[in-house]
C-alpha cells in the first residue's frame, strides 16, 4: 500500500486583485437576479497531477521556478487543499517547507524551540529529551537564551532547521533548506538528511534546485511543468531531461527574442560567432564521446592588442568547469591587429560521457586584464558509444584505464557489453 497516493491534483487560483466584501455582494446579487458577472480568469498552479510514493522511497521534486512543486508539497503536507482530486497520505509527516516561519521575535530560542516542536506535533516530553541535540546541531547554545529578534537570518534558520530534523515522522517533506547557514553547517544538513535515507525507512519528498544534490539522494526524480507531471523515472534520466529543456529555453530566448548572450566585455573585443566542428570541419551540435572536439571562435578585434592570451573552455550546463587550454602556453605568442581573427581549440580526443555541454570563452590583455569573458556561447551534445545504456551515465569522464591483478596486467575486452556498462552506471 502506498504511503502517498495523488489522484487528479488540480489546484486553482483566481488571477488578478483580490475583491473586497462590499463587490463580492454585489457580484453574488447580479448573479442571483440572472445578470453575467466578469470572472477573473483562473491558474492552475497543479493540473491533473498523479502518482503513488511507497514506503521508504527518497523522490525528488525538480522543475522551473512556477512549475507547481511547493504547491505539491502544500497538499501533500496538508497545509493547502486541493481545487479537485485527491490526496492520501498514511502516516506522520514531518514538512520542513517555509523552515523558520513559525518562531516568534520576541520570543528567546529556547521558547520558540518548544513552540516549533509543539507545532510539528512534538510533546513537551519529546522536546524536553531531544533540546540538548537540537541546540548542538544548531550550534547555538551560546544563543539560546537571547531573543530570535536579534539573531541574523542564517542563526534562525539553523536552528528550525534542527528542529524540523528531530521529529520522528514517516514522511519527511523538504522544500529547498539544504542549502541553509554557512558551508560547513550546509555539510551538516546533507550528511543528516542521508542519516534519514540510509538509516531509516522513512520516505523522503525532496524539492530542490541543486540538481547534482537530488542526483545523489534520490532513488526517483519527478519532474514538474507548468502544473503537469512531466516525467516520472530514474534520477540522471530526469535530471538530464531537466538540463536539455533548460537549454533549449534558453536558446529559444535568444532566438525569438534576438537577445545577446550574456558576456563581460569592455568593448575592445566583440565575438562574432562561436561553432563547434566535426572531424571534417563542418558545423556540428554533437559529437561522440572520446572523439574529437574542435571549437571555432571567431572574434574582433577592435584595438592593436600585444600578446593577448585567449582562452576556450568547456562547463556542464549548471556551469561546472571542465576544461580550458590557454594560448599563453604556446612558443610563439602573436600579437593582434584591429581586425576579425579567427581561432580553434581542439582536444583529440573528449572524454566526456554523453549529455549536454556548453562552451565558455575569454580574452586577457598582457597584464592580465580581463577585456571578454562570456560562458554558455554555445551548446552542444557528446553522443553515447553505441554499446553505452540509454541512461545518462553517473559518471562525466570516459578514460581510459588499465587493471593489474597481483601485479599481472589484463587486458579489456573489445567491446563493453550492455550488462557491464548498465553496472558501472549505476555505481554512484
Amino acid at each position: 500500500m502506498p504511503v502517498i497516493e495523488a489522484r487528479n491534483l488540480t489546484k486553482e487560483y483566481q488571477l488578478g486583485a483580490m475583491q473586497g466584501f462590499k463587490q463580492t455582494l454585489l457580484n453574488t446579487a447580479a448573479r442571483l437576479t440572472g445578470k453575467n458577472v466578469e470572472e477573473l480568469p483562473l491558474f492552475k498552479a497543479l493540473n491533473d497531477v498523479s502518482f503513488s510514493i511507497e514506503q521508504g522511497e527518497v523522490v525528488g521534486i525538480i522543475g522551473h521556478n512556477g512549475a507547481g512543486k511547493s504547491t505539491l508539497l502544500k497538499m501533500l503536507a496538508k497545509i493547502s487543499t486541493p481545487t479537485r482530486g485527491s490526496v492520501k497520505v498514511n502516516g506522520r509527516i514531518a514538512p520542513l517547507i517555509e523552515v523558520g516561519a513559525g518562531f516568534v521575535p520576541n520570543f528567546t530560542g529556547r521558547e520558540n524551540v518548544y513552540l516549533n516542536g509543539a507545532i510539528l506535533g512534538m510533546s513537551r516530553k519529546e522536546i524536553d529529551k531531544k533540546f540538548d541535540e537540537i541546540v548542538d546541531f544548531a550550534e547555538m547554545a551560546e544563543f539560546i537564551d537571547t531573543p530570535v529578534k536579534r539573531y541574523s537570518s542564517g542563526m534562525q534558520v539553523k536552528l528550525a532547521f534542527a528542529v524540523a530534523t528531530s521529529v520522528d515522522a514517516e514522511i519527511l517533506i523538504v522544500d529547498e533548506v539544504l542549502a541553509v547557514g554557512d558551508l560547513a553547517f550546509q555539510r551538516k544538513c546533507f550528511d543528516r538528511m542521508e542519516e534519514f535515507i540510509k538509516g531509516s525507512d522513512r520516505t523522503v519528498l525532496l524539492v530542490s534546485h541543486n540538481i547534482r544534490q537530488v542526483e545523489r539522494i534520490c532513488s526517483r526524480v519527478i519532474m514538474m511543468d507548468h502544473g503537469r507531471v512531466l516525467a516520472d523515472d530514474m534520477p540522471l534520466k530526469v535530471s538530464d531531461l531537466y538540463y536539455r529543456q533548460s537549454n533549449e529555453r534558453i536558446e529559444n530566448f535568444h532566438q525569438t527574442q534576438g537577445a545577446r548572450r550574456p558576456v563581460q566585455s569592455t568593448g575592445e573585443v566583440d565575438l562574432v560567432s562561436i561553432d563547434v566542428l566535426d572531424e571534417q570541419g563542418q558545423v556540428t551540435n554533437s559529437i561522440p564521446s572520446g572523439g574529437t572536439l574542435r571549437v571555432r571562435a571567431k572574434l574582433n578585434f577592435n584595438r592593436h592588442l600585444e600578446r593577448p592570451e585567449i582562452i576556450v573552455g568547456t562547463h556542464t550546463t549548471d556551469f561546472f568547469y571542465l576544461s580550458a587550454s590557454s594560448t599563453a602556453t604556446l612558443e610563439n605568442q602573436p600579437d593582434l591587429e584591429i581586425g576579425s581573427h579567427e581561432f580553434e581549440y581542439i582536444v583529440s580526443s573528449f572524454p566526456l560521457v554523453s549529455g549536454q555541454y556548453g562552451v565558455r570563452c575569454a580574452v586577457f590583455d598582457q597584464n592580465r586584464r580581463n577585456i571578454f569573458a562570456g560562458e554558455s556561447l554555445k551548446t552542444f551534445n557528446v553522443l553515447a558509444p553505441p554499446l553505452e545504456v540509454r541512461e545518462p551515465p553517473a559518471r562525466k569522464l570516459n578514460l581510459q584505464t588499465q587493471w593489474r591483478v597481483d601485479g599481472k596486467a589484463c587486458k579489456a575486452l573489445a567491446n563493453t557489453s550492455p550488462e557491464l556498462a548498465a553496472n558501472l552506471d549505476s555505481f554512484q
